[in-house]
């Protein structure tokens, strides 16, 4: 059943250095808070996980905390480039960064797979591509793992994560995708009452999949309530599938949780400067991590832009989001 702790103590205890980590939130509820304390808390060797990594994981990597990344598209929305990524990725700074590229399509199928205890998912969309041609013909990547010993026999060792498969009824030629398996899911979710329950709505992504595909999880959310009353379309994740609960309001800034906050697309814009280059990045990064840095800033770190408020609970959304 979930604990609830402060975010400090979830990471402590959830994420350990050489872990496989998805953070997810797709444009929605991107768990920032959680990951500016696992840079805090100077995790390393972290295989990062991510359907669309953009700002949180530039900022990880750019920290040193990935030796891996496993993703399927790569930004900084409506910006341009993230240029940590780029910086690991080209001249291995501040340490190399080993890169597995798939399709959308077939991250989100590795997830269900995974949630499912299955060992791999089937769909047609990487036949022809060079994402198949190269994993296939390329088997060095070592799984999603690196190598390491699977996770309960499950398909995390040596060898290629897309391979062909030969459909038993029509003889078809099909592609499987290994299963993802993380040991940790991050979430960021609107609220959880006081038994660990979790209730996320609005644009969900894969977050219910990444939880129930994970050894452990971490979820942060805005508020912690008696009762979870029923939201349209609102995904509910029991007590029973999640580790660690965490309140921090807005842990998702400048991402942005419906009904809570809005996006703040200053904050994007800004740290595109910022990362652009070694040193501003790094000032960025011994700002985050002095002592009073704990808090989720309303801009980023070195940025003098004026900060948005949070939105009260239940405001109506105005502005671009």
């Amino acid at each position: 059943m979930a604990e609830i702790v402060s975010l400090t103590e979830a990471v402590e205890r959830a994420i350990r250095d050489g872990d496989a980590v998805a953070m997810e939130g797709f444009t929605h509820l991107i768990p920032f808070a959680a990951g500016h304390e696992v840079i805090r808390q100077r995790r390393r060797d972290l295989t990062l996980i991510r359907m669309t990594p953009d700002l949180i994981y530039d900022q990880l990597i750019g920290a040193g905390c990935a030796r891996k990344l496993i993703f399927s598209w790569g930004g900084n929305p409506g910006v341009g480039s993230l240029h940590r990524f780029r910086d690991a990725v080209e001249n291995s700074w501040p340490v190399p960064l080993e890169i597995e590229e798939h399709s959308h399509a077939g991250m989100a199928n590795r997830y269900v797979a995974g949630a499912s205890g299955l060992p791999f998912a089937v769909l047609r969309g990487y036949n022809g591509t060079d994402l198949y041609r190269l994993e296939t013909l390329n088997d060095h990547s070592g799984g999603a793992w690196g190598g390491r010993p699977p996770r309960s026999q499950q398909s995390h060792g040596a060898g290629p994560t897309i391979k062909p498969i030969t459909c038993p009824f029509t003889g078809e030629t099909l592609t499987a995708v290994s299963a993802v398996r993380p040991d940790v899911a991050v979430v960021h979710a609107q609220r959880a009452d006081r038994s660990g329950n979790v209730q996320l709505w609005g644009i969900t992504g894969v977050q219910k999949e990444a939880v129930l595909a994970s050894a452990r999880s971490v979820v942060t959310v805005e508020e912690i309530v008696d009762e979870l009353d029923p939201r349209p379309g609102a995904v509910v994740l029991p007590g029973w599938t999640v580790t660690f609960v965490a309140r921090v309001k807005g842990g998702a800034h400048p991402s942005y949780a419906l009904g809570y906050s809005v996006r703040d697309n200053d904050y994007y814009v800004a740290w595109d400067a910022i990362a652009r280059e070694r040193e501003t990045f790094t000032r960025w990064l011994d700002e985050l991590c002095s002592p009073g840095g704990g808090d989720p800033p309303q801009t980023p770190p070195g940025h003098g832009g004026a900060a948005r408020p949070p939105m009260p609970p239940g405001a109506p959304l105005r502005g671009a989001i």
